[in-house]
């Protein structure tokens, strides 16, 4: 029985003031001293508590809801461990026990729909392990993902792409710096299939996502490379004067920011050359160079030509 759920008085004496024991779990009259209700669970938090955050860790509700797992982690599950309590079974017992479990996975999987989610969380969980994606964007993902199997964007359509480009689609929307290509390395669908999958999200589901801005890249391809954060600064500053003057228009993201980043190699004298940042950005060597190029000129730069 929850907290919340006693009575509101005392059916021995009438008296309506009654008193919550935590330590024994009970609802004791106040009148007569008669034990209303016992084994009561305490859903709050833990009695140390100095501000929110440790109201909300400490409070004893059960594990959150959870969209990247099928069941969305409230299922229960007949574990068949080996312990104390399983080895003091019969053998009937134990076989019953199985049964039971066999049963159970069963009627959580009969349907396709739970078949699918089964299959696209373990899929989603794998290209968020080796893409090192946090938590929160998983969850995202998995909601996007659900979104477009309710929308019944999955049949004909493979499995594994619509979880990819459901993942593409939550970075894209929180700004994160990952491109197309290289998630699709991690995945085992073509460029080409996430690409169109990507689309059909946006336009069944009615996504908007922002579009890329060079600068949130500018951090990534310098750590590959090693520069300094002075050089990452400039660079910052020369896509933000490039931005005003809309000369990032219709450019790839990764190429522009390569370019910024060769241009303030170049005026703070930082040895790197055009092959060690465009393998970090994952363009080639002819991107960086004309983007170089184009920036020079529309900025009015006078620099070493490349």
């Amino acid at each position: 029985m929850n907290q919340n759920d006693f009575k509101d008085k005392c059916s021995e004496c009438g008296c309506e003031s009654l008193v919550f024991d935590e330590d024994a779990g009970e609802v004791v009259c106040s009148n007569c001293g008669l034990v209303v209700e016992s084994t009561i669970i305490n859903e709050g938090p833990e009695r140390l508590v100095f501000d929110f955050e440790d109201v909300e860790e400490r409070s004893r509700t059960g594990p959150p809801i959870s969209f990247s797992k099928q069941d969305k982690g409230l299922s229960s599950e007949i574990s068949t461990d080996r312990s104390s309590f399983f080895d003091k079974k019969s053998i009937v017992d134990r076989y019953e026990m199985l049964r039971l479990r066999k049963l159970n996975i069963r009627v959580t999987r009969q349907t396709n729909v739970h078949r699918n989610l089964s299959f696209g969380m373990r899929e989603l969980d794998r290209l968020c392990d080796n893409l090192k994606i946090s938590p929160d964007l998983q969850e995202t993902a998995a909601v996007i993902y659900r979104k477009a199997l309710k929308e019944d964007l999955i049949r004909g359509r493979s499995i594994a792409s619509i979880v990819t480009a459901s993942l593409y689609l939550a970075l894209r929307r929180a700004n994160v710096p990952r491109t197309l290509k290289e998630i699709c390395e991690a995945s085992t669908r073509t460029k080409k299939e996430v690409s169109r999958c990507y689309r059909l999200l946006l336009w069944k589901l009615g996504y908007m996502t922002p579009i890329d801005d060079p600068v949130y890249y500018v951090s990534k391809i310098s750590s590959n490379v090693g520069l300094s954060q002075r050089t990452q600064m400039k660079a910052v500053e020369l896509l933000r004067e490039s931005k005003q003057k809309r000369t990032t228009v219709g450019k790839d993201p990764s190429g522009m920011a390569a370019a910024a980043l060769y241009i303030a190699c170049l005026q703070l004298n930082e040895k790197a050359t055009q092959k060690m940042i465009a393998q970090a950005a994952g363009v080639t060597e002819v991107t960086v160079r004309n983007r170089y190029k184009g920036l020079v000129k529309d900025m009015n730069l006078s620099l070493v030509r490349a």
